[in-house]
């Protein structure tokens, strides 16, 4: 599969068709696709066709725009040209659960459909000030720069609700995951007006050329703080606003009066494990009582046996396959490495296949218990299948621990005391917090995520998800002026009727 850019409503090539081979995980040989390798000159002919493409789609009634952006999407699934096992192929996650991420994008439009209306509504206001209209209008031409970990779910999170709201937009995917929310997103861009939707795929020339140029009205981001920082940079030369998700060390607490049994443990295993535990939202560190600390690592060992299986993401029952690089493995690895050395019981868990591709980024799932909280394996964020288990003896001391870090995206709290579970979450220094579920199992398309400190700033999901591709404009007609005022001594005229409503 070799695929362009799409600019301006048409596939457009590299210069010199320079392209980004997409090399797939299983084995680390096979080229899997590639994408053309857009030029600083070619994203820049990228957004001046979503700026030139803004005042016509702005002005399109928001539900006709719902309404054409749920229809492509609709169109373009109907096909059955997407598959789960493309993804599979370029990153390593299970087929299963990547053909999830296409029914994602339908369910999500249909969702935001009704959001924007309500959004993007006038609203009045009468008393004996006068009128006041409020409305919300598009920030304009957006940048979207999307990682590689679910390429279709996090590219829809923000192309569905800017695009119904009245922006336009510039998307570079990630090079690491580039081919199937290219191919998925190019045709839908096809469906819309020429402009609407740009996808650019390359490296840092390409990122730096979307995040610099003066008419791009806002960004948002999804991936690392160092990238975020660079964004960040260029965005406030020109004062813009970001939207940034920058991952999360998510904190399990789990209480004395939970629920134990296979079923916790397998919840458990779900939350930190799911795509290899390659997830922003993953369970990254679980706090349990010391009491019941031992029997509760056996009951997850036991429960990764059940259903955890490592093998090649293509074939059925697999449920984790490879990390998504080398270099990916060999830092978990000296993460686990490091844990032994620092006095940490490392175990392995689940069961791998045999005779799986030698240069495949294979990693048998592990637990790590008996580490301080000063090692980085529970300091900083690990993104990928290795996940300490801590022991506390006071509540108290278990939220201060979880709050200790940097990141601050989600956590979860399981317990059977529903309001025992809220007064616990209403104390973590989090944007989103589970109970007694964790990760995309416990994902509401109406609770708005986001984060806290080096997770980031803005929300997805929601209606904020949507909010923050609007600015607010307000417009005000006084009834009188207030006295001494300039406008008084004037006597200014004023409107006696109040404006007519569209």
């Amino acid at each position: 599969m070799d695929l362009d850019s799409f600019i301006n409503g048409h596939p457009t090539s590299a210069p010199g068709d320079a392209r980004l081979v997409c090399v797939s995980p299983i084995d680390g040989v096979t080229v899997v696709g590639s994408v053309a390798s857009a030029s600083a000159e070619q994203v820049r002919a990228a957004i001046a066709a979503a700026s030139s493409a803004l005042p016509a789609w702005a002005e399109v009634p928001v539900r006709a725009r719902v309404e054409q952006v749920q229809t492509a999407i609709a169109e373009v699934l109907a096909v059955g040209a997407q598959s789960g096992q493309l993804i599979a192929a370029e990153m390593g996650k299970p087929a299963g659960e990547a053909d999830g991420e296409f029914a994602f994008a339908e369910r999500y439009a249909r969702f935001c459909g009704d959001q924007a209306e309500a959004i993007c509504a006038e609203h009045w206001t009468e008393d004996e000030e006068g009128t006041l209209l409020r409305v919300a209008e598009p920030m304009g031409v957006i940048a979207a720069i999307t990682p590689w970990n679910a390429p279709v779910i996090l590219a829809a999170l923000k192309v569905i609700p800017a695009l119904m709201t009245g922006n336009t937009m510039v998307l570079k995917p990630s090079p690491l995951a580039p081919l199937a929310v290219t191919s998925f997103l190019s045709d839908v861009a096809a469906r819309l007006p020429a402009g609407v939707l740009n996808l650019v795929n390359g490296g840092p020339e390409a990122g730096d050329a979307l995040v610099s140029d003066p008419r791009v009205d806002m960004i948002s981001f999804t991936g690392g703080p160092a990238t975020a920082r660079a964004i960040g940079a260029a965005a406030a030369r020109s004062i813009r606003p970001t939207v940034m998700e920058l991952g999360g060390n998510d904190a399990a607490i789990i209480l004395e009066d939970a629920e134990w049994g296979e079923e916790l443990a397998e919840r458990i295993i779900f939350g930190a494990f799911l795509t290899s535990g390659q997830v922003c939202m993953a369970i990254k560190r679980v706090y349990v009582p010391r009491s019941h600390h031992d029997a509760f690592v056996n009951e997850l060992v036991q429960a990764a046996q059940r259903v955890l299986r490592v093998g090649d993401p293509r074939e059925e029952g697999v449920t984790m396959g490879p990390v998504i690089s080398a270099d990916a493995r060999e830092r978990l690895e000296r993460l686990v490495d490091s844990s032994a050395r620092a006095g940490g019981t490392v175990i392995e868990i689940g069961s791998i296949d045999d005779a799986l591709p030698t240069g495949g980024h294979w990693m048998r799932p592990r637990l790590v218990t008996g580490l301080d909280d000063d090692h980085e394996l529970v300091r900083d964020e690990q993104f990928g299948p290795v996940l300490p288990i801590l022991a506390y003896d006071t509540v108290d001391e278990a939220i201060e621990r979880a709050n200790s870090v940097e990141h601050g995206l989600a956590s979860s709290v399981w317990s059977k005391d529903a309001d025992r579970a809220r007064d616990v979450a209403r104390r973590l220094r989090v944007g989103f917090t589970f109970i007694n579920c964790a990760n995309r199992a416990g994902v509401s398309l109406r609770a708005p995520m986001g984060g806290r400190g080096l997770s980031g700033h803005g929300r997805e999901f929601g209606d904020l998800g949507l909010s923050e591709y609007v600015q607010n404009h307000s417009i005000n007609y006084p009834r009188a002026a207030h006295p001494g005022s300039r406008m008084a001594a004037n006597r200014y005229p004023v409107l006696a009727v109040p404006p007519r409503r569209r």
